[in-house]
């Protein structure tokens, strides 16, 4: 047996399709016929997602700001207003050790080796806040006749001691 075909157009009511579903012993397959048109169902049809989405974004790139070269946007940059770091005073984070050496993370390029202090070295654990003063924010220097300063990938930085939690 085959199913009974129903076209819609323009023309065919809802209620219609409703009434034939429910006396037919077999169950009809609807089609939407492409070659039929409705103007009126066709203007009413919103965007899908989309060509939503390309009407919103269209009036992106009509600004009325003109484009900023690297130079301009690097000298009005939040990096630029910290000014020289060197002999400022940072808070870092204790993220491992070795032996005495405590590796801390100040949240810059690289991190920074100090060795443990003497007093109150107990308090010197892994996930203990630290206070550092930066010398240098990368230790550098040429090894034996290169012509580049090799980086050895460490901060050079001053352990002043823990932060007080208050």
């Amino acid at each position: 047996m085959f199913p009974l075909r129903i076209a819609i157009n323009s023309r065919t009511v809802f209620s219609d399709i409703k009434t034939l579903w429910r006396r037919s012993p077999i169950a009809p397959v609807v089609l939407l016929s492409s070659d039929v048109k409705d103007e009126a169902w066709t203007s009413t049809k919103k965007p899908g997602g989309f060509a939503d989405s390309f009407e919103k974004f269209q009036t992106l790139n009509e600004s009325d700001e003109k484009p900023q070269t690297f130079a301009s946007l690097l000298r009005h940059s939040a990096f630029i207003d910290l000014g020289d770091p060197t002999g400022k005073i940072v808070i870092g984070k204790i993220f491992h050790i070795i032996d005495d050496d405590l590796y801390i993370d100040f949240g810059w390029k690289f991190h920074c080796v100090c060795p443990r202090p003497k007093r109150n070295a107990s308090q010197y654990v892994r996930g203990a806040t630290v206070r550092l003063r930066i010398n240098e924010l990368e230790l550098s220097s040429r090894f034996l006749g290169f012509e580049k300063d090799l980086t050895l990938l460490e901060a050079d930085c001053t352990l002043l001691g823990l932060v007080q939690e208050r």
